[in-house]
């Protein structure tokens, strides 16, 4: 019998205003690169850090982006599991990142902290606590 098909990995998409921009915002202020970008105008966008990928997508001109915490409070839009949240805080600050939210320890035992990108988006990191 054959090995049972698995997933492998994920890659959220976010719309985003400015590809270009944001790409570079992703690379500068939290560390991820990319080998291209898609489209002419540029279009469209794969970012990766340490195996996780994110891809960012060009956004309609006109188009109205809305953050998930703007619909449902404190919910982020991505969430990456991190080997140590309080040393890539550090890294992220040193970068100049725009910290949503200040690391802490969550109820359901995950110590946590929250960037906002250039589009207003929260995305999260956090490590199991105890």
């Amino acid at each position: 019998m054959s090995e049972r098909a698995r997933l492998v990995g994920s890659a959220p998409v976010l719309l985003v205003r400015d590809v270009v921009k944001s790409a570079n915002y992703y690379r500068d202020a939290l560390g991820f690169t990319y080998d291209r970008f898609w489209g002419d105008p540029p279009a469209f966008v794969i970012l990766s850090r340490d195996g996780m990928h994110l891809m960012l997508d060009q956004a309609p001109a006109g188009h109205v982006i809305v953050p998930n915490w703007q619909v449902d409070e404190n919910i982020w839009n991505v969430y990456f599991w991190v080997t140590d949240a309080d040393a890539l805080l550090a890294e992220f600050r040193q970068r100049g990142a725009r910290i949503d939210y200040d690391i802490h320890d969550k109820p359901y035992k995950i110590r946590e902290f929250g960037i906002q990108d250039l589009d207003g988006y929260d995305v999260a990191f956090g490590h199991p606590i105890g």
